[in-house]
């Protein structure tokens, strides 16, 4: 079963606890994360979704952040993160 995180309009510092605690409640299934209605991604929110990726790949299941809107690419790219490809 694929658990499903619909990420908020602003991934900004008051986001961060929050978008790290509904990550860690869903640690040990796999996970399709909806970026689709996210107009302002931050910084700490963006290190938070890379430790999530590589925490789901070390544990062997899936993360996939899917639906993401054209500013959350832009602003995922400007930072220079890796490809929002699967993790498995």
């Amino acid at each position: 079963m694929t658990a499903t995180l619909t990420l908020p309009a602003v991934l900004d510092l008051q986001q961060a606890g929050p978008l790290r605690d509904q990550l860690l409640a869903l640690r040990g299934q796999s996970v399709t994360i909806d970026g689709s209605a996210v107009e302002r991604l931050g910084g700490l929110c963006l290190q938070i979704l890379i430790s999530a990726q590589k925490t789901w790949a070390r544990d062997g299941l899936s993360l996939v952040i899917d639906q993401v809107s054209e500013p959350f690419v832009q602003q995922w790219e400007a930072f220079g993160a890796s490809d929002l490809g699967e993790t498995a």
